[in-house]
């Protein structure tokens, strides 16, 4: 059996390579959880509930990206043969309000986890894969790819281009086996009701079933490329399974704009998003991305990946998963009262 280790295995990104790993019979997959009061696992629950033969190759550990000691217990103790660091304060706005402690988390808690890995990997073979993000481009002008020079436009992009370099740096220095993924926006139903596409197709959900009257947004015209977070994480996997480590880059070669979003999401809903949007400067970023837009022909050619999932297609399951939601919530609040 390999096994794998996770961080941030409760968010988005974390669950749909949870699912992927487990649908090989060969991996026992590993993931980090912070303690916490109050669980935030809803994402991966069904992994426990369902096929017993699945669920038992599932284990979580307590640990932080923010402890280095815990970081190497938790190596020590499950010996992983591919590690795969998705944690992170991920939200760049938020960045923006909570930058000392996205650099420890997203930054410092990279280099932390490199070092545990090159502990582990002096007696046996590691894997290590590094989320990095395409917001680590922030200003340079697009079509971004793998020799495009980065200028990062947030704490957030800072953090993460940090740890892509120490990425870079063990590989070099220590000759471990270390990728980097710069993967592109990529969304999907688990996506945080924080962000900007969850927001729309959640905001527009709630409005067509009476629940909200407005959607309260920033910026309308910042450009994303956006794809499907189930199809991003295979790229993951692909990386670690090359027989020499390289970095990518993850993305499907579309633009689309915050306001064409809107268009889609409440069109499938027989909308108008102009009737119902409102602009608040409080969304807005004190140093914006204009555009972002991938190339991601070497992940092409060298992993063979491609995306599966359009941007039609991608609104449109986020659209009828809130839709759901929302009817479920508009029925337990009418029964509520009944």
């Amino acid at each position: 059996m390999r096994r794998a280790l996770i961080t941030g295995i409760t968010g988005q990104d974390g669950s749909y390579l949870a699912e992927l790993l487990l649908s090989k019979p060969d991996y026992e997959v590993h993931g980090l959880v912070r303690r916490s009061s109050s669980l935030n696992r809803q994402r991966i629950d069904h992994l426990f509930a369902g096929d017993r033969s699945v669920a038992d190759r599932l284990q979580l550990h307590y640990a932080d990206l923010a402890d280095a000691s815990s970081l190497s217990h938790v190596l020590e103790q499950v010996r992983p043969h591919e590690v795969y660091n998705l944690g992170a304060q991920s939200h760049v706005r938020v960045s923006f309000d909570q930058p000392l402690y996205t650099a420890d988390v997203v930054g410092l808690g990279t280099l932390r986890l490199l070092e545990g890995v090159r502990q582990l990997n002096r007696s046996q073979p590691v894997r290590f894969y590094q989320a990095s993000s395409s917001e680590m481009y922030g200003s340079a002008p697009p079509p971004q790819g793998p020799n495009t020079p980065f200028h990062p436009r947030s704490p957030y992009a800072c953090a993460k281009l940090y740890g892509h370099w120490q990425t870079i740096n063990y590989r070099e220095a220590y000759d471990l086996y270390a990728c980097s993924g710069i993967l592109f926006n990529h969304e999907s139903p688990r996506r945080g009701e924080s962000f900007v596409t969850r927001k729309v197709t959640l905001g527009a959900a709630r409005i067509k079933e009476g629940l909200q009257k407005k959607l309260i947004m920033g910026n309308l015209d910042s450009k994303r490329d956006w794809g499907f977070a189930g199809d991003y994480v295979e790229a993951m996997w692909l990386m670690l399974q090359q027989e020499k480590p390289d970095d990518y880059v993850v993305a499907t070669g579309e633009t689309h704009s915050v306001r064409e979003l809107l268009e889609v999401a409440f069109s499938l809903l027989d909308l108008d998003y102009r009737d119902f949007v409102e602009f608040d400067p409080r969304y807005t970023r004190p140093s914006e991305v204009d555009v972002l837009l991938g190339d991601a022909s070497k992940a092409r050619e060298v992993l063979g990946w491609k995306p599966k999932v359009d941007f039609p297609g991608l609104v449109k399951m986020m659209v009828e998963h809130d839709l759901e939601l929302a009817r479920r919530e508009k029925f337990v609040g009418t029964y509520s009262k009944s």
